[in-house]
């Protein structure tokens, strides 16, 4: 079992985003996701669902975000009907089913095989041999802390059941 989860921790370290070094002076999720420049995509599409104030907030949280190479994946003219203002309620759904109230670091996510997200589903959380996965995306990398929780990254946008 620790053998596993040594290999499922250093499996999340191979890659590598532009984060604030130790010792920099921390932020919110939202200014750390735009600062590390990868998640352009995502702020468009929190900024699109009202949801900026709300990730700035107390929390804590939990946001497994995807980068925009995850939101690329999508099928062509999908983010673009996502973004229109009369699918505002669908972008949203799918947005809070990237977020967990909470923060729930790497260590204790491999433990768990679910977990409810803030849209009211449950996500799915799978320990395999090659890393974690939430909800089908596989997490490349874990426990980037902010002022008001935690950021785990995705790569793929995890759709909500009901979507």
């Amino acid at each position: 079992m620790k053998n596993t989860l040594k290999a499922i921790m250093g499996a999340f370290a191979v890659t590598a985003l532009a984060i604030p070094a130790q010792g920099a002076e921390k932020k919110d999720i939202v200014d750390t996701a735009v600062a590390a420049g990868s998640f352009e995509t995502l702020a468009k599409a929190l900024t699109a669902g009202g949801l900026v104030d709300a990730l700035k907030g107390d929390g804590p949280f939990t946001v497994f975000a995807p980068t925009d190479e995850a939101f690329s994946k999508l099928p062509d003219g999908t983010l673009e009907t996502l973004l229109k203002p009369e699918n505002k309620d669908k972008l949203v759904a799918i947005l809070k089913y990237h977020v967990v109230s909470g923060k729930v670091m790497a260590e204790t996510a491999v433990t768990l095989t679910e977990a409810e997200t803030l849209n009211g589903d449950k996500v799915t959380i799978e320990k395999k041999d090659d890393g974690l996965y939430v909800g089908g995306a596989k997490v490349v990398k874990t426990d980037i802390d902010t002022t008001n929780g935690v950021i785990h990254v995705v790569d793929a946008v995890i759709l909500p059941p009901s979507s």
